[in-house]
């Protein structure tokens, strides 16, 4: 098995006098789907012809999108025998029969109106402000990228991962980190993939060697990174580029053909244009400044760590607790947690766990004897640990957290 590599079928694979061939995906990947190709190809007459005809219905089971190649031993008759490669990315239920495939697309548009997007993300259980509604609302129809800056664990991420689930698409990730480099972020070639193929072919081309290096210097070869998949998918994806703010600046350059061109440079292979442009979100938890020609081609967003107010009703839609006075009372003490200078302050998710930690002690709030059972969901370093563990440090978090509920009750919302 390759993993991640396209079709290796363009019109040089040959096969003649085969009927079916099946592919049993992995199914992990795909859910036990099976793909049946038929490539129609027993009148061939010579094996140029018998490959342009499995070539054809191969690509055709590529463009369905996947990551799992499998290979499939051919006997042909009166050739050789020899080795089919099939690419396939995320076939899901999807089934193609005789090269004709079929899979739900997205519009070309994400979202119509700012009210399907709207009602879209509630179904996806994400809270979001008017404002920054209406900014992803223009960044997807004006096909703009958006970088979004703010603390670790204030819903950036995410944001993404539910605008890809509101828009029924694909969602590629670029995690960012110290280091990263073109061939992680765009692919490199698979040397091992082309030695077989060479091996497979030695003598077709005879002393053809341009024709040789060019037939091995393409997409065929080439194991695509996330970047460079975003751009190939026929209908939009969401490409996510996590936490870019770890990269260097020479990585940032690489980005700004992307950003600015929709297409991607390549050696050896040339530039590859998007077939069509991915809704882009770039993150940021700010450890280093973003340099400005970035900054230039995004909308530019701000989050912060929620108000009790959002964070309750992120609780109450987030959590399975039915008792609605406990999601005012973490997110009282969520706040408390965070204006107490942690080095580590809480974020929305380790609140959610927490949540579900008190659902499971049959807890109907947080008193200062569960202090210890606690230090684990809030506490992440040895530092945050000791001052919680001091005298009134646990305490008065718990004093605070009484005091902000009373606030909020006292201002209509549900505590």
């Amino acid at each position: 098995m390759f993993s991640n590599a396209r079709t290796w079928a363009k019109g040089f694979w040959y096969a003649a006098g085969v009927r079916w061939y099946t592919l049993v995906t992995d199914a992990r990947l795909v859910g036990k789907s099976i793909l049946v190709l038929q490539p129609w190809c027993d009148g061939a007459r010579t094996r140029q012809q018998a490959g342009r005809s499995v070539g054809k219905n191969i690509l055709a089971a590529d463009r369905v999108g996947c990551h799992q190649v499998a290979l499939l031993p051919v006997v042909s008759h009166g050739f050789p025998p020899f080795i089919i490669g099939i690419s396939v990315r995320n076939l899901g239920s999807a089934r193609i029969d005789s090269g004709v495939g079929s899979c739900s697309k997205v519009a070309r548009n994400m979202f119509a109106s700012i009210e399907e997007l709207s009602e879209k993300l509630e179904l996806a259980k994400y809270v979001i402000d008017e404002v920054t509604l209406k900014v992803v609302f223009l960044a997807a129809r004006m096909r703009k990228p958006l970088l979004i800056e703010g603390p670790p664990g204030s819903g950036k991420t995410e944001l993404a991962r539910v605008v890809s689930l509101a828009a029924n698409t694909r969602i590629e990730r670029l995690q960012c980190y110290e280091g990263i480099n073109e061939e992680k972020a765009i692919g490199k070639f698979d040397e091992s993939l082309q030695r077989i193929y060479l091996s497979s072919q030695s003598g077709a081309f005879g002393d053809d060697w341009t024709s040789l290096r060019s037939g091995l210097h393409t997409l065929d070869f080439f194991v695509e990174g996330p970047l460079l998949r975003a751009l190939q998918y026929e209908a939009p994806c969401v490409l996510l580029i996590d936490e870019i703010d770890k990269v260097s600046q020479e990585f940032e350059a690489v980005l700004l053909e992307i950003l600015s061109e929709w297409q991607i440079s390549i050696p050896k292979l040339g530039t590859i244009k998007a077939q069509s442009r991915p809704f882009v979100v770039m993150t940021s938890n700010e450890e280093r400044r973003i340099g400005d020609p970035l900054r230039r081609r995004s909308l530019y967003v701000r989050f912060e760590h929620p108000t009790i107010e959002r964070e309750t009703k992120i609780l109450g839609l987030r959590t399975t607790t039915q008792h609605s006075g406990l999601h005012g009372e973490l997110a009282g003490f969520a706040h408390a947690l965070r204006g107490y200078k942690l080095e580590k302050p809480p974020s929305i998710a380790e609140m959610l766990d927490l949540a579900e930690a008190l659902r499971l002690l049959e807890a109907d709030g947080i008193t200062a004897d569960m202090r210890d059972v606690l230090l684990p969901f809030i506490a992440k370093t040895e530092a945050d640990r000791r001052r919680l563990l001091l005298r009134d440090g646990f305490e008065s978090l718990v004093f605070d957290t009484r005091r902000y509920c009373e606030e909020l009750s006292g201002r209509g919302v549900s505590a």
